[in-house]
């Protein structure tokens, strides 16, 4: 080998290993500045709530602020897609809900491959939804109101945040449990179809603790059930639809962390580390527990642990929204 060859050759090498070198600097340098968490919901919705509850207790221990950017439309597949298109350097993260499980199901056009576009950060929690309506609908418990719903048909309106959101997923297992047939309101976010509801703008609709709760308190809306299995500590009041004859029916809406997919495992573990120490934050347990929900268990919050609960939940919203596709 000539001299300038074996020159080459070390030139090669050297920033080769240079490139080495500043990747695994950056990662155990990481964070260095601030985070963007992406919330595709509304501001002012259960999500935004998870989220903004989470970013800031998990900011105090990276030490880098996380800001959120509310980015909704198409039921959150818009602001999973910016995130899924973003560099995996652990400054782009998502936090959303179930329906992240559902996108490949329901938009057979994405920009991106369902299971793999994300890399998992861990879970964060388990919310309870609750069956509401407007504060002067005549029924006074869930079987009066599966049948006042079954007699009015497409006279009663039903509000969703949007197709693929948990109050629409919920509408839909109710719908498909019940065979009530209302006409289904979606809108831009929860936050718009709860203002409307409080207004009496539209009969009812299925939506999380965390943007029900001080709602039913004050009286601003009438509860009827809960979703889950058991009833919700912060609501005993309120029997679940199991308890109410609904068969089998059983919902709640995790939320998790993501980051694009080939974000370096180094990375997302201090992710989930700072998300773990920020889940036994007592100001996020009490505000938490106030809102009708509980962070979860540390094991929990783990990539492991949030793979699992993807696979898990994809199998059963693509038989369920088998045919419900958006063009």
């Amino acid at each position: 080998m000539s001299l300038a060859s074996r020159m080459l050759t070390m030139a090669a090498g050297l920033l080769g290993a240079s490139v080495i070198t500043g990747a695994a600097t950056a990662q155990v340098n990481y964070p260095d500045k601030p985070i963007m968490m992406i919330v595709p919901a509304a501001a002012g919705g259960p999500s935004d709530t998870v989220a903004r509850l989470v970013a800031e207790a998990m900011s105090a221990e990276l030490g880098q602020r996380i800001v959120i950017e509310n980015a909704g439309g198409a039921g959150g597949s818009i602001g999973a897609a910016r995130v899924a298109k973003s560099a995996p350097d652990g400054y782009t993260l998502l936090l959303y809900h179930i329906g992240v499980a559902t996108f490949g199901a329901l938009y057979p056009n994405l920009p991106y491959k369902q299971d793999e576009a994300f890399d998992s950060v861990g879970l964060v929690t388990e919310v309870p939804l609750t069956l509401v309506g407007r504060k002067g609908l005549p029924p006074e418990d869930v079987s009066a109101l599966l049948a006042w719903l079954k007699g009015k048909g497409a006279g009663a309106t039903f509000g969703t945040a949007g197709v693929g959101a948990v109050s629409d997923l919920c509408g839909r297992l109710l719908i498909d449990a019940t065979g009530i047939k209302p006409t289904v309101i979606p809108y831009k976010g929860t936050g718009p179809a709860m203002n409307d509801l409080v207004a009496g703008q539209i009969d009812f609709m299925c939506d999380q603790t965390t943007n029900t709760t001080n709602h039913i308190k004050s009286g601003g809306i009438k509860p009827y059930a809960a979703t889950t299995r058991n009833r919700i500590a912060v609501l005993p009041q309120i029997p679940t639809l199991l308890e109410s004859g609904v068969p089998g029916f059983d919902l709640s809406a995790w939320h998790a962390i993501w980051t694009p997919k080939g974000t370096p495992a180094q990375i997302r573990e201090k992710l989930s580390g700072a998300l773990q120490k920020a889940l036994t934050d007592p100001k996020v347990i009490e505000r938490f527990g106030t809102l009708g929900t509980a962070p979860v268990a540390a094991q929990m919050a783990t990539p492991a642990a949030l793979d699992d609960r993807f696979k898990s939940e994809t199998a059963r919203w693509s038989k369920l929204l088998a045919g419900a596709a958006q063009k």
